[in-house]
């Protein structure tokens, strides 16, 4: 099935939207985040974690405002892309539970369709 430039826009537009709030909810309360996918919960998990949001937030909001742009889109491919494989890694060594993978999934088919939408704009 292709998929109109202007629905994977859109689409685009809303992983950036989802990405900035998820985000922003790991900023404010890494631990409500955290439990879900059984993973430490120690202050420096939560830090970190938090900190990782706001990367989130900040590349979710910028595709949301400027999803037009090459290099957004390619840095938000990249960006998804190596959060799919950095969670995998996570469940693999035992540090997040198997239920992470859906947000491993989520994040690799989303960088996949930031790199057709890429390869569409140039």
């Amino acid at each position: 099935m292709v998929i109109s430039r202007q629905l994977e826009r859109r689409l685009l537009r809303a992983i950036g939207a989802v990405t900035a709030i998820t985000g922003t909810l790991q900023v404010a309360v890494p631990a409500t985040t955290l439990g879900p996918l059984q993973a430490d919960d120690s202050p420096t998990a939560r830090h970190f974690f938090g900190t990782v949001g706001m990367f989130m937030a900040c590349t979710g909001g910028v595709l949301v405002a400027r999803p037009r742009d090459p290099a957004v889109v390619a840095m938000t491919a990249v960006q998804k892309l190596g959060a799919a494989a950095a969670v995998g890694l996570g469940v693999r060594r035992g540090l997040l539970s198997p239920l992470a993978l859906a947000v491993s999934a989520f994040d690799a088919l989303t960088g996949l369709l930031a790199l057709d939408y890429l390869r569409r704009l140039r």
